[in-house]
């Protein structure tokens, strides 16, 4: 199995993983947890089970250049910041209708790759182009009023999840994804777990069930391993394109398990976001700059290039 391969299959099994994810989170806040407990505690035992797993057989992965751990740090409070965001919303909206809101994070991760002056390729404006009438007929049909202020919490949140992935793709460069996972974990972890603190230190009643907690718990562990393979072997903008497959399975699994619903308009959006994983296979990821002048260039590791050399023959 090539790289394209193997990023293309770590991304896919992490859309099933994220694709999860919002389905036992809002379990778990209809159980009584404040959604920043659901966070705090769910990335906690993430990074937890990361360590013991790291420390027991990958040791080596604890190894990390400075500039890289300063990377992952700020990919880690960026995403720890975007969590928050993202199950606050989801206590005001629909597990469904949140992950479509969500799945504008591709866009974003386009607009910041723009911002940092690298190159997008045609079948890439193509997919992007196709996820605007995807996510509008999604959203336009559906029963209920949406709540203005969950929509914009989770939109803040798909902007912020698509600025760490492409600050984690540069430190992907010299670092592997194990190790990249963790450090980024840890920054989440202590951002999450000092909002928690901060704002609401509190747990539901003792007698309340914790195993979709748990559950999300373990599959955050999975879906970081995953996500980040696929950034290192894809690239941020392919991975996040591959991840619109969590859409779908948070849609249906939100209908069979929350008993949420769909209009037929709405999976017409759904078949639209599915047309746009198959064009996947079609589209081959740009290379990204090492040595640019975008804002994201400090990340780069220091290496000798010839122009550090100007009056060598």
């Amino acid at each position: 199995m090539n790289d394209r391969s193997k990023g293309i299959s770590a991304a896919l099994a992490s859309a099933v993983f994220l694709g999860l994810a919002p389905i036992f989170g809002k379990q778990s806040i209809i159980l009584g947890f404040s959604p920043l407990a659901v966070v705090a505690i769910r990335t906690s035992i993430a990074a937890l089970l990361l360590f013991l797993f790291l420390l027991l057989f990958k040791r080596s992965f604890f190894y990390i250049y400075p500039l890289g751990l300063a990377g992952c740090m700020i990919a880690g409070i960026v995403n720890g910041l975007g969590s928050i965001l993202y199950y606050t919303a989801l206590s005001r909206l629909d597990a469904g209708i949140g992950q479509l809101l969500y799945s504008f994070y591709p866009l974003f991760v386009a607009f910041w790759l723009f911002v940092d002056r690298q190159s997008i390729s045609r079948i890439t404006l193509l997919r992007l182009t196709l996820s605007l009438p995807a996510v509008y007929l999604l959203i336009s049909s559906s029963h209920q009023k949406i709540d203005l202020l969950g929509a914009l919490l989770m939109v803040g949140a798909a902007l912020l999840y698509a600025l760490h992935l492409l600050i984690n793709q540069r430190v992907l460069f010299e670092v592997p994804a194990p190790t990249v996972t963790f450090y980024t974990l840890i920054g989440m972890t202590a951002t999450v777990i000092i909002a928690y603190l901060t704002f609401n230190p509190a747990l539901p009643p003792p007698a309340t069930t914790w195993w979709p907690l748990m559950a999300m718990a373990f599959i955050t562990f999975f879906a970081r391993i995953t996500l980040f393979m696929g950034v290192k072997h894809l690239g941020g903008l392919q991975t996040s394109l591959l991840g619109l497959g969590e859409l779908l399975i948070t849609v249906v699994l939100a209908q069979i398990v929350l008993h949420e619903t769909l209009t037929p308009i709405q999976w017409v959006g759904a078949f639209l976001i599915a047309l746009n994983l198959i064009l996947v296979s079609y589209d081959k990821p740009t290379s990204v700059k090492r040595f640019g002048r975008g804002f994201l260039n400090w990340l780069n590791p220091p290496s000798i290039s010839p122009t550090d050399f100007p009056f060598q023959s």
